[in-house]
């Protein structure tokens, strides 16, 4: 019980300091701050199945993977002018 309570606390850590660094790469604060409790539980939730209980040491560090993973999937490009693809026939 004790294991999924941190693993959501590690994920919401994980989560408010995305928004924190990186706001404008976003697209919304409530959706990152909701994503990152989720991924984490089933990311540690999926390794203790695997491995058993008794392994803190190794289910903890997997689930802050697990749930920075799928925040970065969340991640909107930077707004810098070298990402921004113009059309070949608007150039004519």
């Amino acid at each position: 019980m004790w294991e999924a309570v941190a693993f959501a606390a590690l994920g919401l850590g994980i989560a408010y300091a995305a928004t924190h660094f990186l706001p404008a790469r976003f697209p919304s604060r409530a959706l990152v701050l909701a994503t990152g409790p989720i991924a984490a539980l089933v990311g540690g939730l999926i390794t203790r199945t695997v491995l058993g209980g008794g392994h803190a040491a190794v289910t903890l560090p997997v689930s802050a993977l697990v749930a920075a993973a799928l925040l970065s999937l969340l991640v909107r490009p930077a707004d810098d002018r070298r990402f921004l693809r113009h059309s070949v026939a608007g150039r004519a």
